[in-house]
């Protein structure tokens, strides 16, 4: 049984402004929901880790690979009128959030396309809110979305696709999944990342540069 609403995914017109993205709210299905919270990586420390560097359960392993699959590759192939299918895709997840994340930012140059799926549970904090923008300012949004659990958000990165968020503290999950441009990419960022998790054990959360 699929997780994933694809048939509201495919409903859901692509916006333009100020660049291309779409934001899905109850893209998971709410029935599996639960489940994955339970199975989701134990992530206790900020930024975006590979998956495997925490333990996850097998539901959340059973999304990956949806994720992974076919379906999925030509709904977002069709949505952004790009053959995704000769394109790798990479897989991190967040778990904890410090007010030093968020910086706008329009993704590396390396991505094609950005899929965030959030899971948290009714946000009312203000901060964490990602915003797509139109400029480096985080007042001057097309967008705002809550990284509620379910939601999708995702994007065709460019040199002006940026998006960020105002500061937050504290438990905030969010998958990301991306078609990227090579398999060297995956094998480097994963690697930086590694060494990142390695750094925040043993020098403690305060190593702002991974």
């Amino acid at each position: 049984m699929s997780m994933l609403d694809l048939d509201k995914f495919r409903a859901t017109p692509l916006q333009h402004d100020p660049y291309d993205f779409l934001c899905v709210p109850g893209f998971v299905k709410k029935e599996h929901l639960e489940a994955l919270h339970r199975d989701y990586p134990k992530v206790d420390k900020p930024g975006s880790v590979p998956l495997g560097v925490f333990p996850q359960g097998p539901t959340f392993d059973a999304l990956i690979e949806e994720l992974k699959g076919p379906a999925v590759c030509k709904a977002f192939s069709d949505k952004f009128d790009i053959d995704l299918s000769g394109y790798p895709t990479m897989f991190t997840a967040r778990g904890m959030c410090r007010p030093t994340d968020g910086k706008i930012h329009p993704d590396s140059a390396s991505k094609i396309i950005t899929v965030l799926i959030y899971m948290n549970p009714p946000w009312e904090a203000t901060g964490g809110r990602l915003r797509i923008l139109r400029s480096q300012d985080l007042e001057d949004y097309a967008a705002e979305v809550p990284p509620e659990e379910g939601t999708l958000m995702c994007f065709r990165r460019s040199d002006t696709s940026w998006h960020g968020h105002y500061p937050f503290e504290g438990q905030r999950r969010a998958i990301q999944m991306n078609w990227v441009k090579g398999s060297v990419y995956i094998w480097h960022e994963q690697w930086r990342h590694r060494v990142g998790v390695w750094a925040k054990k043993v020098f403690g959360a305060e190593q702002k540069g991974y």
